[in-house]
C-alpha cells in the first residue's frame, strides 16, 4: 500500500486536483528570496558579466546560461557557481531574469 492509498482510505471524500503552481515550479527554475548579483568587469580588455548569487540547484543555474547565451547569441560559461558572459549584457540580463521572477542587483558603475 503506497501513500496514495492510505490518503485515500484516511481522506475517501477528498478529490484530487491538479494546480497549475504545481506544473509550473516542475518545468521552471527556482526562484529564490535574495537577488542575484550582476557584475561587470574586464579581463585581458576584454568586457565580460558575470552572473553571481544563485542559491538553488547547479542544474537549473546551468540551464539559466544556456538560455541566457542561447537569447543573446553570445559566448560565456559556467565556472565556480557564476555565469560568465562575453560582453557587457547587463541592461539585457537583468530584464531577462525580472521577466522570469528573479530579483536582480545591479554592482558595479
Amino acid at each position: 500500500m503506497d501513500l496514495q492509498d492510505q490518503l485515500k482510505n484516511l481522506f475517501p471524500e477528498h478529490i484530487e486536483e491538479e494546480s497549475e503552481a504545481t506544473a509550473d515550479t516542475s518545468k521552471g527554475l527556482w526562484i529564490q528570496d535574495d537577488p542575484i548579483l550582476c557584475k561587470y568587469e574586464k579581463r585581458k580588455g576584454k568586457p565580460i558579466t558575470i552572473l553571481d548569487g544563485y542559491t538553488g540547484a547547479t542544474e537549473d543555474f546551468k540551464a539559466l546560461a544556456k538560455e541566457l547565451k542561447t537569447t543573446l547569441s553570445v559566448g560565456g560559461s559556467f565556472k565556480d557557481d557564476k555565469i560568465i558572459i562575453q560582453g557587457d549584457y547587463r541592461d539585457k540580463i537583468m530584464t531577462i531574469l525580472k521577466e522570469k521572477g528573479f530579483q536582480v542587483k545591479r554592482v558595479g558603475g
